[in-house]
């Protein structure tokens, strides 16, 4: 996206962020590029002429009319507040008004605006300098707007100048209201106003003066006022406060109410301390409140996060056993988080008990229900309930969209899709969001971000999901530069990002390698509060797991545990499955005892992660006992499981083993599938009976299963192991003529078939490797480096290991290790370097040469590429945005 601004706007942009930057910890890194959203600024004509057009009406004629940050909705606002004003012969105020600033009229121009928002955004428009001249006549048009029944606008007015001179100024900007509210308001009216502005620009410190200023002139503060006070003090943990100032509630008033109870239970709760929560809970009836839907709520919620849905089920049955019945709230959070635990039939379960209570189910209880079968891959059954939900008239909105082409994508049911969107079109709430979320599925985010521009444009209405859908795809692509700028156009939007805005953004860092910067991010954001889940810590313990950082991981798992944040049913999974390829088993099996200990469930994933782990160092007892459990648990076996199970027989040479598994599939449900016959074929390959591979090759054709490039693979390398090179020539002809494109692999079998065949032989297999894509990596290297030196040429070996260190060529053990004993055969004379004269040397040395030339050009080429794209600011943008 690009946007044209004048200097002079990006100037006023710059000192904006600056300001916010100077209040963060942050302040030391370098600033980010500031964005510009389209939307916002078609081009500079249009731009200046609806400047000029509101500029008539402002008495700052020579000031930057862009100080204000104003976004399109709030000029369109004031364009129209301004056109009724002009209709309705008031157009004389504007005039006086635009002569010179004046508090009174500025008020009385916002009360006639009829409208809360559209005042303020005139307001804003208008307060472009924070001199005291200005801002003290800024606090006179805050009386004369209460005085005049305007105490809502005025609360935002105090708000938006709190917002702009910073806390140093503060207790300055009090003492002037006071001075001057006697002849407009009460006491009561300004200090409850000033305590309420403290409040929403988090200056508690300055709020709780307020609360002590009011009990010392025999003021009570107001309960409403008070109860965002409470939310705001447990937010930032100061929870001292938080006591004394419930103490003064009880002692002097106003009394707690269930509000007051409900915010500090929701704030202790989400703070890890469920203990406090439940105290509070139980103390209510003391003080003549009765818990409420909310409180149960509250609590159950809490539960759930912490991966504790058996006792939050409790609470249910304490709930209607109270006389307190459930609402839809109460049965999504339950259903939602079995469906996360994989458990979708107690989620099930609850779906139907929830219909025999009389509560009917919402689009909300519907979607959770549906992405507990989507993950259990279930995706009939989610269709069956799409239909079911239409059935009865609940409408589907964007999440309902995105779970069901999700599932439709990622279990190859396409031809669900079309008829799918059909109804949806006919159904849904939210078309726009839909529409923008299709193309995002289709793989064109771009598009996707051209048509939001549109419908903002057009003032069409969009959520959050529109802007989540196309974080999301540049994310899953790996463009950090663009999802960023679609956040930052989120945030100039207005729109509130969720905690799937954090997971992508902090995925997307973790794709790009950036796992520092992503866990710094996180951090940061959560210091702010904002919404952080567990989900956002198992991407970037995913991310240390796929760079091999075990210890990075590991690192953060003990950090997410002490934040009291206890881990689900997908963090423990993650969890596991990063310790079980990493080969450390033993403790990947603790963790999964401390989830079972912990009444998390495990699911076919967490299993599957285990047995793999199991298999891999060669325990496949142990791993056949965890495919027992699975079944006593009520969890049938998948795919997966099996296709490890007959890969463990395979490795262990017990084809007989493998065989009756695979037989044995139907009875579970399950058809073979391309991974299973591959995992067949490498058994009988390794144990040399070509035979028997022949043959299941055959019986792959006739189930409907083409082979791919594993499978031409597998067989390539089996015939050259068994000296039948013919053989091996035509399925790699086979292999060309099908138009399977040949990869790394093939390229490495096929090149150490070359190396150890006869030179007359190997150049006509060399003349079929360059028709290949030529795609050489380490283990290519790590081939022709020690057939140099089984040819008897270690100097050169030396010589082009060195060439390879040069390039920055990443060597691994067996790099080094092949270098190592060619240096010793030349130290100990056991090499003879034969120049010009070994054909086998000089045939060795051309293909080495080609594996350079491709590792040296692949360099260049990601060098300049490099050099195009923006360092390491990015995620500094997100630093910044969420101070506002």
């Amino acid at each position: 996206m690009s946007a044209t601004v004048s200097g002079r706007s990006r100037s006023i942009f710059s000192k904006v962020c600056n300001s916010l930057i100077s209040n963060t910890a942050f302040s030391l890194l370098p600033k980010p590029p500031i964005f510009q959203c389209s939307h916002c600024f078609n081009n500079s004509s249009s731009s200046n002429r609806k400047c000029d057009y509101l500029e008539d009406f402002s008495p700052f004629k020579d000031s930057n009319s862009e100080d204000a940050i104003i976004n399109p909705t709030e000029r369109r606002r004031i364009i129209l507040g301004l056109g009724k004003l002009v209709k309705t012969n008031k157009s004389s105020i504007l005039k006086d008004f635009s002569s010179g600033f004046c508090p009174f009229l500025l008020a009385k121009i916002m009360g006639l605006f009829g409208n809360r928002q559209g005042a303020f955004a005139f307001f804003k428009f208008m307060f472009r300098e924070e001199s005291d001249m200005i801002i003290n006549s800024c606090c006179v048009t805050c009386h004369v707007l209460a005085m005049e029944g305007f105490r809502i606008i005025a609360q935002d007015v105090l708000s938006l100048i709190l917002s702009r001179i910073g806390r140093s100024k503060g207790q300055q900007f009090m003492e002037f209201m006071w001075r001057g509210h006697f002849g407009y308001e009460s006491d009561f009216s300004v200090l409850d106003s000033l305590m309420r502005a403290f409040i929403k620009v988090e200056m508690e410190s300055q709020a709780l003066q307020i609360s002590r200023t009011m009990r010392g002139l025999g003021l009570q503060p107001c309960l409403s006022a008070l109860s965002t006070l409470f939310r705001l003090l447990l937010r930032i943990g100061d929870y001292g406060s938080v006591w004394k100032l419930f103490r003064d509630s009880i002692k002097n008033g106003p009394y707690p109410s269930n509000i007051t109870f409900n915010v500090m239970i929701h704030g202790f709760c989400k703070r890890g301390q469920i203990q406090t929560g439940e105290s509070l809970f139980h103390i209510m009836t003391k003080f003549k409140c009765e818990p409420d839907v909310y409180t149960y709520n509250i609590l159950i919620n809490a539960y759930c996060i912490h991966g504790q849905t058996s006792d939050a089920s409790n609470w249910v049955d304490l709930m209607v056993k109270r006389g307190c019945t459930p609402n839809n709230a109460t049965f999504s959070t339950i259903i939602n988080s079995f469906s996360k635990d994989g458990n979708i039939i107690d989620a099930r379960n609850v779906f139907d008990q929830m219909q025999v209570m009389g509560v009917s189910p919402n689009t909300s209880v519907y979607n959770a229900l549906m992405d507990g079968y989507v993950k259990t891959r279930e995706i009939e059954k989610a269709t069956d309930l799409y239909n079911e939900m239409r059935n009865n008239n609940v409408k589907a909105d964007g999440v309902t969209f995105n779970i069901l082409v999700a599932g439709y994508y990622k279990y190859e049911k396409d031809e669900n899709l079309f008829d799918s969107l059909t109804t949806l079109n006919e159904y849904i709430y939210s078309w726009p969001d839909v529409s923008v979320s299709r193309l995002c599925w289709n793989g064109q985010p771009d598009e996707a971000i051209k048509l939001l521009e549109d419908m903002l444009k057009k003032g069409e209405p969009l959520t959050v999901i529109s802007f989540n859908s196309i974080i999301c795809a540049y994310s899953k692509k790996g463009l950090e530069t663009k999802a960023f700028n679609t956040y930052n156009m989120m945030i100039k939007c207005g729109v509130t990002p969720s905690s799937s805005t954090c997971n992508s953004l902090l995925m997307c860092l973790s794709r790009n390698g950036k796992l520092l910067e992503a866990e710094e991010l996180m951090c940061h954001m959560r210091e702010k509060g904002k919404q952080v889940n567990k989900m956002a810590f198992t991407v970037i313990i995913d991310g240390y797991f796929k760079i091999g950082d075990v210890m990075g991981a590991q690192r953060l798992w003990g950090f997410m545990k002490k934040t009291n944040l206890s881990p689900d049913a997908v963090s423990f999974s993650a969890y596991i499955d990063g310790l079980s390829k990493a080969g450390l088993i033993e403790e990947a099996y603790n963790v999964f005892l401390e989830m079972k200990a912990k009444r998390v469930f495990p699911n076919n994933f967490t299993y599957n992660s285990l047995i793999a782990g199991f298999i891999n160092v060669g325990r496949l007892n142990d791993a056949l006992k965890l495919q027992k459990e699975m079944k006593q648990n009520n969890l049938s076996p998948d795919i997966f499981t099996k296709n490890i199970i007959i890969n463990g027989y395979c490795k262990q040479g017990r084809m007989k083993y493998a065989i009756d598994t695979y037989i044995n599939m139907h009875l579970f449900d399950l058809v073979p599938d391309i991974v299973t016959y591959n995992t067949l074929l490498s058994g009988y390959c390794k144990g040399f009976d070509m035979v028997n591979a022949d043959n299941l090759v055959y019986k792959m054709y006739t189930s409907g299963w083409d082979p791919d490039v594993t499978t031409y693979n597998i067989r390539i390398h089996g015939f050259f192991n068994t000296r039948r090179i013919n053989r091996a020539i035509l399925v790699f002809d086979q292999l060309l003529s099908s138009g399977i494109v040949p990869n790394t692999i093939t390229y490495n079998t096929m090149l150490n078939a070359v190396c150890n065949d006869v030179l007359d032989r190997a150049m006509i297999l060399t003349a079929k490797l360059l028709k290949m894509a030529f795609v050489p990596n380490i283990v290519t290297t790590n081939l022709l480096l020690s057939h140099l030196r089984k040819q008897g040429l270690p100097e050169r070996a030396l010589m082009w290991g060195e060439h390879l260190r040069m390039l920055c060529v990443e060597f691994d053990e067996v790099t080094y290790r092949i270098l190592e004993r060619a240096d010793r055969d030349v130290r100990d004379g056991d090499g003879v370097y034969l120049r010009g004269t070994s054909g086998n040397g000089l045939f060795l040395d051309f293909l080495m040469y080609l594996t350079y030339d491709y590792l040296y050009r692949n360099r260049v080429y990601g060098e300049r590429s490099s050099s195009r794209k923006m360092s390491g600011c990015i995620h500094q943008q997100l630093m910044l945005e969420v101070n506002k």
